[in-house]
């Protein structure tokens, strides 16, 4: 099974992304339209891969992380939903808007999506609100601190959670400063992750 590919983009558009390999070989990969977006104006990238085959296909999904990855896997198997379906829900709820739908039953937010009726939306909903909550606070505690935690990190996550703020909000807003810059002071880092939530 392959878990990832990373390589030269060599094609992009919204719906699909070819990969070029160091050994010369390129993938072809279903995407969504979040995973376009990001990897827009990048030359080399690593997607993470779900593969389905059939006797009559290969065919192969990318995904930018692996959370992504994670609500795909967990909509293609809810009855009813195909793959082509599930990359309209992810391209259609993007980021942390399909945990957000599913956990708070918004049935009216997934039949708004073409393809999907009333039924479909309420299973969905059914199916998935505990796995989506349980894949979401798994995988982002796995992702969401800098591999080297810089002290200013923990002091800053501590006091944004002491404001009120949720913590897997704040955790991802210092996750994503303290990547660009590992140096950030305590208050600093506050008051940039203040004005992203």
């Amino acid at each position: 099974m392959i878990e990832y590919i990373r390589g030269a983009i060599t094609a992009l558009n919204p719906t699909s992304a070819t990969l070029e390999t160091g050994s010369g070989v390129a993938y072809l990969l279903n995407i969504s339209l979040p995973t376009y977006s990001a990897l827009q104006g990048v030359a080399d990238t690593k997607l993470y891969v779900h593969e389905s085959i059939r006797e009559d296909a290969w065919t192969l999904y990318g995904f930018t992380d692996e959370l992504e990855r994670e609500h795909f896997r967990n909509l293609i198997g809810v009855s009813g939903v195909g793959a082509a379906t599930a990359m309209l829900i992810l391209s259609a709820l993007q980021g942390d808007e399909l945990a957000a739908v599913i956990t708070g039953g918004d049935v009216k937010r997934l039949k708004a999506i073409k393809g999907i009726g009333a039924k479909t939306a309420e299973r969905i909903i059914i199916d998935l609100r505990d796995k989506i909550k349980a894949a979401d606070d798994t995988l982002l505690s796995q992702l969401s601190a800098p591999t080297a935690v810089p002290a200013a990190f923990d002091e800053a996550l501590a006091a944004l959670i002491m404001l009120g703020f949720d913590k897997k909000a704040s955790n991802k807003a210092l996750k994503a400063l303290f990547d660009a810059d590992p140096t950030l002071k305590v208050e600093a880092a506050i008051k940039k992750a203040l004005s992203m939530m």
